[in-house]
């Protein structure tokens, strides 16, 4: 590539970030763990769309170190004026480097110097050089800079619409060439930068003198002869305007590590960028990235492909007698629809491990071929890797097979290597694994797609789905084996997904009437709400505007003010809760109550929209979500329905026994974490506390205030009951005061009194932290490990986040591991005990079963036995029975 042909982008990180920041509400964009990621987002959002635009040849981003540099020293007062910088945006800064290191963008700064300095001083090399320079800065400094060959990219809003600035761009807006630009801000001055300019003078009065004077050099030589009062404001301040001239000058000739050489653009660090992109949740940004762009080079080593055949009538079963044989695993791929509980195949690939492959329609079987294929798929011996078996697995249990055999399911393997990943694409998983890269899917109509790819191309790409199912999942075992994590696929993963496919395809009955008795009842309380707050303030306005709000609330009523933003106070959920316990003002209280009520009838809403003809809801579980190891449900997502309050109680009605059986039968564990938190800590004092017969919560009270359990007060209580399980969640002592509304002192010294009462719980929790850290993992009692690089981090505030996450790694990850293997004891037991009754909803440490006539008794014995068996704990595991009509009836 000549020089003559470069292309150089230069951003400024910190104008940039901070832009991102303002531009994106901080509350909307934040990971699981709290780490908030507008800044990043934004930033990130605009690096691609200016990459995919611009298509620079070369490129780099420069920060600033601090707020100190040679400007400061030469006038104390520069920037003084600028607010502290927000807390929710420290940390980003390093964030954004983290993605710029995994796409191997150059970033530099230089103690003592600006940004600008940096990409005045590489604007000016690569001009020199003959390179064309583009400079993304929302610092008005940078105009100086625009010559023929230099534009500035200028945020309008935000950082996503970009104005370019070029020569003529500079004269139009402000009546100077940019060799002036320097000139005409010294006059005007910079408020941002607390740089004062001459009083009553403006742009076009600054351009009109430095158009009749040549410069700012001639209007000083004859500053005499300006008139009028603008004239004597100019001589007045003139030592100002020789002082802004000076300080806002960009060096051009700092001596940088970096040069225009170093600075072409290289391909990604893929790996780098997955990592990066799944701590920050960015999926649908991941995405856009390889959407929009193109790596520098290519990424993957060679391309999946297969001879295979498309096997026509009675052509399958011999093929699979000799391609397909037993103790040799084939890859299979499955192509249908699947969801609500049922699902339907419309074809199958398979690749064998001696490298032949085929495709064949369900449909189109003759009668010998149908029954091969299903003694094929029932086989355990002829043994079978698919990616993400349990969609398929309800397809085929739909066509009347049986799907036996799969030793690997690629998904479930990859989430376990990696359980932060926040996808398991097929695809990405083969280029990543395999370094081999797997086709675009084509269309299964017969049509042309945007590829071109016709029907033939879609059947061969479901052989190839086979075949890199088959590779993939030999390398993922390997990897799994040497992360200690073979016995947890083989023993709960795999055999979970039977389970789940079972629970889908029962669902569980609702009661549609009530549920539409529901949504009339919630509509009404939302409108009468909405009237309630309209009585208060006068009039009516926007419930869900927080611009009206923030008027109202605190112009208006002149309440005590929120948590500053951008726009002025937050009125999120939590604000107002916190300004309805400080001031308990009825329009608060119609607020918060107009939100729950709101969110109650979408919760019905939702529901209803999912009951399927069958009359049951038919809920999708995801083993490959939360990276604790918790199962997902959704579509509905049956766990988050409220069941602490009498209006969610209201809503669990709605889930009723179905025809044929006697009653639903909930199973759940108490106190579960606490109980994992003694077995792991050792703690004898907080074994005693258990098994002392007293309330959990108030003898573990009792030892921190120094009283008897029955002396300990409903105040005290709440108080402990909050760090017993906040400790398990890596609460924080901030966390504490909020959660309790006392000081931050207050809830440190409550701590300090908790570990010197439970001081095997204190020591457990330093020592999960300094393994971790040591280890690179957490890990719970069967083993699921939990990768946290970041606890090593220099970001103290990602450090502090994988801290968190490793306190509560170990106890929520082993009490997801306890309710798993008590899933498939009880599954077993129901199947061994030939009864009717059967598991049909998961809902965190709970287990819902649909009671089959006269079974209750067996039922109820089963479950409090292979519940209770699940793992032997120091402290058994306590398991609470209830039985009823509804869901909420058979709550205990």
């Amino acid at each position: 590539m000549s020089q003559t042909a470069s292309r150089l982008l230069l951003l400024d990180g910190h104008s940039l970030a901070y832009r991102a920041f303002f531009a994106l509400p901080v509350e909307n964009f934040s990971t699981t763990t709290g780490q908030p990621t507008n800044a990043v987002y934004g930033f990130t959002s605009m690096l691609i769309n200016v990459l995919r635009d611009e298509k620079p040849t070369h490129l780099a981003v420069a920060f600033d170190v601090s707020r100190t540099s040679f400007r400061t020293e030469a006038y104390a007062e520069y920037k003084a004026g600028r607010s502290e910088t927000p807390s929710d945006f420290k940390g980003q800064v390093s964030l954004i480097q983290e993605i710029l290191d995994a796409l191997q963008i150059p970033f530099l700064s230089l103690e003592g110097y600006e940004a600008d300095d940096i990409l005045a001083t590489l604007a000016t090399e690569a001009n020199a050089a003959g390179a064309e320079v583009l400079i993304c800065s929302g610092d008005r400094d940078a105009f100086q800079l625009v010559n023929d060959k230099t534009t500035v990219l200028y945020p309008r809003k935000g950082v996503s619409d970009l104005a370019r600035v070029d020569p003529a761009e500079v004269v139009a807006r402000y009546g100077v060439p940019p060799t002036l630009y320097r000139h005409l801000a010294a006059l005007v001055g910079e408020s941002s930068d607390n740089l004062p300019g001459v009083p009553k003078v403006g742009p076009k009065t600054a351009a009109k003198w430095l158009t009749q004077y040549g410069s700012l050099e001639g209007l000083v030589e004859h500053v005499d002869e300006v008139k009028g009062m603008a004239g004597e404001n100019l001589r007045a301040h003139l030592a100002d305007v020789l002082r802004n001239y000076q300080i806002n000058a960009l060096m051009t000739d700092l001596e940088l590590p970096l040069h225009l050489s170093d600075l072409e653009r290289r391909s990604w660090d893929r790996e780098k960028v997955h990592q990066v992109f799944d701590t920050l949740q960015f999926r649908v940004l991941r995405d856009r990235l390889y959407a929009t762009l193109e790596a520098a080079e290519p990424e993957a080593d060679s391309t999946i492909e297969v001879a295979g055949e498309l096997l026509g009538p009675d052509a399958v079963a011999p093929w699979l007698a000799a391609h397909a044989p037993s103790g040799v695993r084939t890859g299979v791929a499955f192509d249908g629809s699947w969801g609500r509980g049922t699902g339907e195949l419309r074809a199958i690939g398979v690749a064998g491990a001696d490298g032949a492959a085929a495709w064949f329609e369900p449909a189109q079987l003759t009668a010998a071929d149908d029954a091969a294929v299903a003694a094929w798929l029932a086989d355990e011996a002829r043994t079978k890797a698919v990616h993400d078996v349990k969609g398929p697995l309800l397809a085929v249990t739909a066509r009347g097979w049986t799907l036996a055999g799969v030793t690997a399911d690629t998904a479930l393997i990859a989430y376990l290597v990696r359980p932060d990943q926040r996808t398991y694409d097929l695809a990405d998983l083969t280029l990543r694994n395999l370094r081999r890269e797997l086709r675009a899917e084509g269309p299964s109509d017969g049509q042309l797609s945007l590829d071109g790819l016709d029907e033939d191309s879609a059947k061969k790409h479901l052989m190839e789905k086979a075949q890199a199912t088959r590779e993939l999942a030999d390398a993922l075992e390997a990897e799994l084996g040497q992360r200690g994590g073979t016995a947890l696929l083989t023993g709960v993963e795999l055999p979970l997904v039977k389970v789940l496919a079972d629970m889908e395809r029962v669902g569980i009955a609702a009661d549609t009437t009530h549920l539409a008795d529901l949504e009339a009842h919630f509509a009404a309380e939302v409108k009468a709400s909405a009237q309630a707050a309209y009585g208060v303030v006068g009039r009516e306005f926007n419930l869900g505007s927080p611009k009206q709000l923030q008027v109202i609330l605190f112009d208006e009523l002149g309440l005590p003010k929120t948590k500053r933003i951008k726009t002025g106070y937050t009125t999120d959920a939590d604000s107002l809760q916190w300004l309805y316990a400080q001031t308990e003002h009825p329009l608060l209280e119609h607020l918060l109550r107009h939100r729950d009520v709101a969110k109650l009838k979408t919760t019905v809403d939702g529901l209803l929209k999912t009951v399927a003809d069958d009359g049951r809801i038919h809920t999708t579980y995801n083993q490959t979500i939360a990276a604790t190891g918790r199962l997902s449900s959704t579509d509905p997502n049956l766990q988050n329905i409220p069941v602490r309050t009498e209006e969610g109680r209201r809503i669990r009605r709605a889930f009723v026994v179905g025809e044929g059986y006697e009653t639903l039968l909930t199973a759940d564990y108490s106190q579960i974490e606490m109980r994992i938190m003694s077995h792991l800590s050792a703690d004898p004092t907080l074994i005693e506390a258990f098994t002392s017969g007293h309330d959990f919560h108030a003898a573990t009270a009792a030892g921190v205030f120094g009283v008897e359990p029955t002396a300990v007060s409903g105040e005290q209580r709440s108080k402990i009951k909050a760090m017993n399980y906040g400790l398990a969640y890596g609460l924080s002592a901030y966390g504490l005061s909020q959660q309790l509304g006392i000081t931050t002192e207050e809830a440190k010294a409550l701590m300090t009194d908790y570990f010197e009462q439970f001081g095997g719980v204190r020591d457990y929790l330093t020592a999960v932290v300094a393994r971790a850290r040591g280890e690179g993992y957490t890990e719970t009692i069967l083993g699921r490990r939990r990768y946290l690089p970041d606890l090593n981090s220099d970001n103290r505030q990602r450090r502090e986040m994988a801290e968190r996450m490793a306190l509560n790694a170990p106890i929520q990850g082993s009490a997801a591991d306890i309710i798993k293997v008590a899933m498939l004891a009880v599954d077993k037991r129901i199947r061994e005990e030939g009864l009717r009754s059967r598991l049909l909803l998961q809902v965190h440490d709970e287990l819902v079963f649909e009671t089959a006539p006269g079974e209750r008794e067996a039922l109820e014995a089963l479950v409090r036995d292979a519940m209770g068996a699940a793992y032997p704990l120091d402290l058994p595991l306590d398991v609470s029975v209830g039985v009823g009509r509804t869901w909420d009836d058979a709550a205990h």
